[in-house]
């Protein structure tokens, strides 16, 4: 979601973007999170910030090297990054695609592990990947390293 820079880019705090759009700031702050919201919510909120419902809900945020935020990483939090996407800027939606295919792929490989135990190691392997890729997105979020991307046009 990318209420937070769409909130940051027009210079307003939680608080007000809260009072302007008639909402609690905890609200603000749950949804910022990245916690699901009402429609009503979501309907408040584009109204302040002059966008689209459907604009709220996108995910367009990518690695920024050059954010201070990336610079206060710990070392260990970057490598795993790289070598899990084997590039050093990747975007959150590739990261969410990577884990969900490979739980389908592990899910499938491991049904077939009834007929072959090649299969079984195979699918469990695909099951331990998307667990880390898992692990990374919630380093990432912790950290605060995905950072806006304007969507192209």
């Amino acid at each position: 979601m990318i209420l937070k820079q769409l909130r940051i880019d027009r210079h307003l705090t939680q608080e007000q973007l809260a009072e302007m759009s008639g909402l609690n700031v905890r609200t603000v702050q749950r949804i910022e999170r990245g916690h699901k919201a009402s429609l009503e919510s979501m309907k408040c909120l584009a109204a302040v910030l002059e966008v689209d419902v459907d604009t709220l809900d996108e995910e367009a945020y990518m690695v920024d090297k050059q954010s201070d935020q990336w610079q206060q990483v710990p070392l260990w939090v970057k490598v795993w990054f790289a070598f899990n996407f084997l590039t050093w800027r990747p975007t959150r939606r590739s990261a969410k695609n990577v884990e969900y295919a490979c739980h389908i792929a592990g899910f499938i490989f491991c049904l077939g592990g009834l007929v072959s135990h090649v299969s079984l190691v195979g699918g469990l392997w695909l099951l331990a990947v998307a667990h880390f890729t898992s692990l990374l997105l919630r380093q990432g979020d912790y950290y605060g390293v995905w950072q806006f991307e304007q969507p192209s046009a």
